[in-house]
């Protein structure tokens, strides 16, 4: 990192909330992560609120406090005064055990409420405040005060203890924002030139983060999607008054790719800390050990050490997981909570959806807390949606349930019982193996909220038991507890019997995760999500929650026509019933097809069934053709060695399932990929909960939607993904054939990629791939 300025400098200290200053200076000791069961961040504002609702009318709610210190603006808000008493409030909630509340805690609770109390006392001209620590058992509903009666005096030298030690780093923080914001005020594109589509992409997000808006941008594979997003935001950082930037990618190899292309952006801008956040359990040192000092060595004196960390992990410009482990481990800190220390003192964090858009996402949490003006990437933006139904998904399962009752103690097993002879009422009349409801039946309800209460007070009580099937079972059922409270028109309770081979199981299945999504746009200044496949831009708008004034950016392709062969096969249908028909045509085409141009092709399937059916039947007819095939639950090296077959120069038949590993995010460039076979639309199933999906966004969006929101939408996403595989840059050419006539109706054909120009052929005139054929006359329906 290059030399800062003199920290006498003039540069402005930035504001710093009660909370983070007291973190900061008032933390000491261990790490300590025992199991407490602790509250939602919506049962702590329950209680907070429970609490005030108890005083008395003249009580001060939210009391709004600044004060400055040698320039070090200090604020927050108190939770409450009692202006009769002189007693000012500090809430905290909790459930379980009060004793369980370690002393490193609650000396920071302390730290906080003093500071309130000196703030109050300066802007009251109070000689002295009674300050007041209030527990709050979210279960009991009973408080636990804690008093202490302070003169001002006394409070103040407190505080400005506090803020002393906190100034030198400030001054250093307010340099370093200084020097960043010179180097990129001035920072220029890292290329000689934009390549074509990527100004549009760039001016495109530059004009959203001025003008305080989201936007949708769909821009082909190629054109350098992450520098076309980030340069703009660099560029603009000082007009835009930026305080962070998130990039968020849906896989771990999409970090990668962004750290890259944020070094390339921000190449002479040296003073930019960029921040990989990776999960817990990728980077744990000691797995299988609790998260406190008497279990694991680099929780013991975390907070003693964490000083000297920061301090040398702030000094690298680029925190990448192998980066901060080295440094975490030569102070003897754990990597992982270091990582989330360094959030705050970080420019760009680069890291998963679920770090922003899960319903317990820590960077969306600080960035209220801190007020945070923060820019927002999402990457490979398509995968948002299946991945936030999954964040507000919860299912149970009944076999989970068992494995927990065995290993209960006898306390908390009466209220397992009783939730399972629930849970089977609820199914045994079910007419169907599937169904689902508008809500959790009362009875079902009230016997699941029980034993999460038995549960948490025995964890509360034992936090030693705290492990295996018990505790999965209570993560799951408290995660499906709280969705329950939340469920409306955009969820269901999906019902699944018990059968001879497979144990029932409970979900609320979320459908449509704009609900939940809309505060996380609304609390970003922009959030851009971009793709090579997002279209049509109203579905992921709908579905996801995005503004009604989101801007949108549809980037033409850089490719041409004629780089890619594509063509309509109008005489197979991949239907379930016809493929025992279809099958001898579509594996002789593949194997005409790789004779007149002997390659590397990639052939797609929609279920691994009929992968395993075509495959079996190309290697007898062509047993000199190479193939090699996607099996279920491939390992890492596994899917590496898939890839690696795909060599320049080489030829054979790679067999996957669409929609999976190999669909999208693998570059084959040049001849190490010369054609794509897909024989599937990609709709998905049709079964009870994907018709149950259709009716309700049939309901929710009007217009007959439901059918192409459900199936047509996604499905031929997965098809132009896997497409998308064969044009990697504008010197690859190669062939593309399309097996169902289906693909040949306008209302699919309208959903392709518009540089395409689609030609309809006949597997016993494959050679002639404009030769016409009659439109289609069966109607689209799922596979």
């Amino acid at each position: 990192m290059p030399p800062l300025p003199d920290p006498t400098d003039t540069a402005p200290l930035r504001p710093v909330s009660v909370r983070a200053l007291c973190a900061f200076g008032a933390k000491a000791g261990d790490l300590d992560f025992r199991f407490v069961p602790a509250p939602t961040a919506q049962e702590g504002v329950a209680g907070h609120l429970l609490v005030q609702g108890r005083r008395d009318a003249e009580y001060e709610s939210e009391v709004s406090l600044s004060l400055e210190f040698e320039g070090l603006r200090v604020r927050g808000r108190a939770d409450g005064f009692d202006a009769q008493r002189l007693r000012l409030e500090e809430i905290k909630t909790f459930r379980g055990d009060f004793a369980a509340i370690r002393a490193n805690h609650r000396a920071l609770h302390w730290a906080q409420a003093k500071t309130y109390g000196w703030m109050l006392c300066r802007a009251r001209a109070l000689p002295a405040v009674v300050v007041a620590l209030v527990y709050l058992d979210i279960a009991s509903s009973e408080e636990t005060v804690l008093e202490e009666h302070c003169t001002a005096d006394a409070l103040r030298v407190q505080f400005e203890a506090l803020c002393r030690h906190y100034m030198a780093w400030a001054r250093q923080e307010a340099c370093h924002r200084a020097v960043l914001a010179k180097q990129l005020d001035v920072l220029g594109f890292p290329h000689a030139g934009f390549r074509a589509g990527q100004r549009d992409l760039a001016e495109g997000v530059y004009r959203a983060a001025s003008t305080r808006r989201c936007l949708m941008a769909q821009a082909p594979t190629g054109i350098g999607k992450t520098v076309a997003t980030t340069f703009p935001l660099l560029r603009g950082w000082t007009r835009q008054r930026t305080d962070k930037l998130f990039f968020l990618t849906a896989k771990t190899s999409g970090r990668a790719i962004a750290l890259e292309g944020i070094g390339l952006s921000a190449r002479t801008a040296t003073s930019l800390r960029v921040l990989e956040l990776t999960a817990r359990e990728k980077v744990c040192e000691y797995p299988g050990r609790a998260c406190h000092g008497d279990a694991c060595p680099l929780a013991r004196g975390f907070y003693d050490r964490l000083p000297s960390a920061r301090a040398e992990a702030v000094a690298q410009p680029r925190l990448d997981t192998t980066t901060l482990r080295r440094v975490a481990l030569a102070h003897t800190v754990c990597p992982y909570f270091l990582a989330q220390e360094m959030v705050r003192w970080s420019d760009v964090v680069v890291a998963d959806y679920n770090y922003w858009f899960d319903g317990s996402a820590f960077l969306y949490a600080l960035a209220k807390q801190e007020e945070w003006r923060v820019a927002v990437l999402v990457d490979e933006a398509h995968n948002l949606l299946e991945r936030a139904r999954g964040m507000y998904s919860a299912p149970l399962d009944l076999a989970a349930l068992d494995q927990a009752r065995a290993v209960a103690p006898a306390g908390v097993r009466p209220t397992i019982d009783r939730l399972r002879r629930e849970w089977t009422a609820v199914q045994r009349d079910q007419p169907d193996a599937c169904i689902a409801h508008d809500k959790v039946p009362e009875r079902l309800n009230a016997a699941l909220q029980d034993a999460v209460a038995a549960l948490a007070e025995h964890f509360a009580q034992s936090p030693e038991t705290a492990q295996g099937p018990l505790q999965r079972f209570f993560f799951d059922a408290l995660h499906f507890a709280r969705l329950s409270e939340a469920l409306a028109e955009h969820s269901v309770l999906e019902s699944v019997k018990p059968t001879t081979e497979d144990g029932g199981s409970l979900a609320i299945r979320n459908l449509v995760p704009a609900p939940f999504l809309r505060a996380r746009f609304a609390a970003s200044m922009t959030t851009v999500c971009f793709s090579g496949t997002l279209a049509p831009f109203a579905f992921y708008r709908d579905m996801l929650g995005l503004p009604k004034d989101t801007a949108e950016v549809d980037v033409a392709s850089p490719f041409h026509a004629r780089q890619l062969d594509v063509r309509v096969v109008t005489d197979v249908s991949t239907r379930y019933r016809d493929r025992p028909r279809s099958l001898p045509q579509l594996t002789a085409l593949i194997g005409r097809t790789h004779a007149r141009r002997p390659g590397n092709y990639l052939a797609f399937f929609s279920s691994f069934e009929f992968l395993a059916q075509a495959h079996a039947r190309f290697v007898r007819e062509h047993p000199g053709v190479p193939t090699w095939t996607q099996s279920s639950g491939m390992r890492e090296a596994e899917r590496d060695a898939f890839v690696a077959r795909f060599r320049a120069g080489g030829h054979g038949v790679g067999f996957a399932v669409l929609g999976g590993a190999f669909g999208e995010g693998i570059d084959l460039p040049g001849d190490r990929l010369i054609g794509v076979f897909i024989a599937s639309l990609g709709l998905p199933q049709h079964d009870a909960m994907n018709e149950v999906m259709r009716e309700r966004l049939d309901v929710r969006f009007g217009d007959g939607r439901g059918y192409d929101y459900t199936y047509l939408y996604p499905g031929l996403r997965k098809v132009v993904q896997a497409a998308g595989r064969v044009i990697r840059t504008e010197h690859d050419a190669g062939v593309l054939y399309l097996f169902d006539e289906r693909f040949a109706r306008p209302e699919v054909r309208a959903l392709l990629p518009a540089w395409w120009t689609v030609g309809l052929c006949r597997t016993d005139a494959v050679e002639a791939a404009n030769e016409t054929a009659k439109e289609p006359a069966r109607d689209l329906q799922p596979q």
